[in-house]
């Protein structure tokens, strides 16, 4: 799957998902508003996403494409594989702080992909030590918030040519 197939996916996903979410709370969103890509642009659509939490289907489909196992979304998630397989046979929701880790990692592979063009070089480069970070590899800080902030921080340095 390329990435215009990611987006056009979660494009829908996303869309039925908030239009579903936000009818059910009565708020008065436009919903031409309602889409992935103006998603990560408000802030009180991504707040309101993170206390309604994020369907298994939805996790289903940005899991699918990421770059990253069940093991990884388990640690990301902090929870046990057991857990996010239960997760899946119950078909639920996630509670309000792993809903927040998987919008979070989800805005980092759209922006990975936006600056690298294809999953197989955001992968590369998500496993290849950085100067920049400490020499580390960007997947191993991504496992919580500031971590996954400086990793979101040189993504846009990249993007804008400021290599150190």
């Amino acid at each position: 799957m390329e990435y215009k197939s990611f987006e056009v996916n979660l494009e829908k996903k996303f869309s039925v998902f908030l239009k579903r979410s936000i009818n059910r709370r009565n708020n008065n969103w436009d919903p031409k508003e309602l889409t992935y890509n103006n998603f990560f642009s408000n802030k009180l659509l991504v707040i309101n996403t993170i206390r309604t939490g994020i369907p298994y289907s939805l996790f289903l489909s940005i899991k699918a494409f990421a770059p990253f196992s069940e093991t990884d979304w388990a640690a990301f998630l902090n929870i046990s594989p057991k857990s996010l397989h239960r997760y899946k046979l119950l078909s639920k929701h996630f509670k309000p702080a792993q809903s927040e880790k998987i919008i979070e990692i989800t805005e980092l592979i759209k922006t990975g992909l936006d600056v690298f063009g294809n999953m197989d070089k955001f992968k590369l480069w998500l496993d290849t030590p950085n100067y920049s970070l400490g020499s580390l590899k960007p997947i191993e800080l991504i496992k919580n918030s500031y971590g996954k902030e400086l990793v979101l921080s040189e993504l846009v340095r990249i993007d804008h040519g400021i290599l150190v």
